[in-house]
């Protein structure tokens, strides 16, 4: 069985590295559209074609289940998905539900971040709506953190000046939750870890979607645990750099959880 980790950059690295760790004996195949990076600057026509086109040319190298590990991507192209493809297919959306159900008996606000684009989306604009009951939920967008993440640019001192730049004017003491709404985003967040007051937490929604994958894994009698560990790293542009660069990004994350931080055996383009 092969699952198929579909983001426009490296974004995705950090849900499957999620997965490898909560998944560890399948064998997967990520997919970054090198080609139209970043999405959250673009209009959602373009960006639902690059997505329709980067997912079939996944089907037809092989996969039997989905993630697709944007929330920009989701939100523009999963339902259409769906109907193409009789796999599982499991999308994400910003963890704005479990923040506000975290903070309900603090009264503390959230705090969003996400790109411009996935903030604009009548998808995000419903979720915050169903449920926010008492107007608790702030939204951020950080569109150039995505190109910084992409450039791997993860020096501390300079992350950490872009952030108290967008947080200057934010009363930190009002929030009890920073939801991470961006797959490229938790890159970062051992560097907003160190910065923010320790009463604020942060959420993303990798764990809740490895969650559900594992789930519809299970419903369509997919078997699991039955690969071989192995990690093929593709992008749109057949670019050997951009795959090595990928292959540093998950390292990277690894590095962060304690793992071994050279993998480049297990990777092949």
């Amino acid at each position: 069985m092969t699952i198929g980790f579909f983001d426009s950059g490296i974004g995705g690295l950090t849900v499957l590295e999620e997965s490898l760790r909560k998944l560890p004996n399948e064998d997967y195949l990520y997919m970054a559209d090198t080609l139209h990076v970043p999405y959250g600057t673009k209009t959602k026509e373009e960006v639902r074609s690059h997505i329709l086109e980067s997912v079939a040319r996944m089907v037809d190298i092989g996969i039997d289940a989905l993630v697709i590990a944007c929330n920009t991507a989701t939100s523009i192209a999963v339902n259409e998905l769906r109907e193409l493809y009789d796999f599982p297919i499991i999308g994400m959306e910003p963890a704005v539900k479990p923040a506000v159900e975290m903070n309900r008996a603090t009264g503390k606000r959230v705090l969003v971040c996400a790109t411009p684009l996935t903030l604009q989306q009548p998808k995000y604009y419903a979720l915050v709506s169903r449920v926010d009951e008492t107007g608790i939920v702030d939204s951020l967008p950080l569109p150039e953190l995505v190109l910084h993440c992409e450039s791997l640019q993860f020096d501390k001192g300079v992350m950490e000046d872009y952030f108290l730049s967008k947080l200057a004017s934010y009363d930190l003491s009002q929030y009890g939750i920073i939801v991470l709404g961006c797959t490229h985003y938790p890159f970062y967040k051992h560097i907003l870890r160190g910065l923010l007051p320790p009463h604020i937490g942060i959420v993303d929604g990798n764990a809740g979607t490895v969650k559900r994958l594992t789930a519809m894994l299970n419903r369509y009698g997919i078997g699991i645990g039955k690969g071989s560990g192995s990690i093929r790293l593709m992008c749109t542009d057949d670019s050997p750099a951009y795959i090595d660069k990928m292959a540093k990004a998950l390292a990277f994350l690894q590095g962060n959880h304690g793992e071994h931080s050279s993998l480049e055996p297990m990777f092949h383009s």
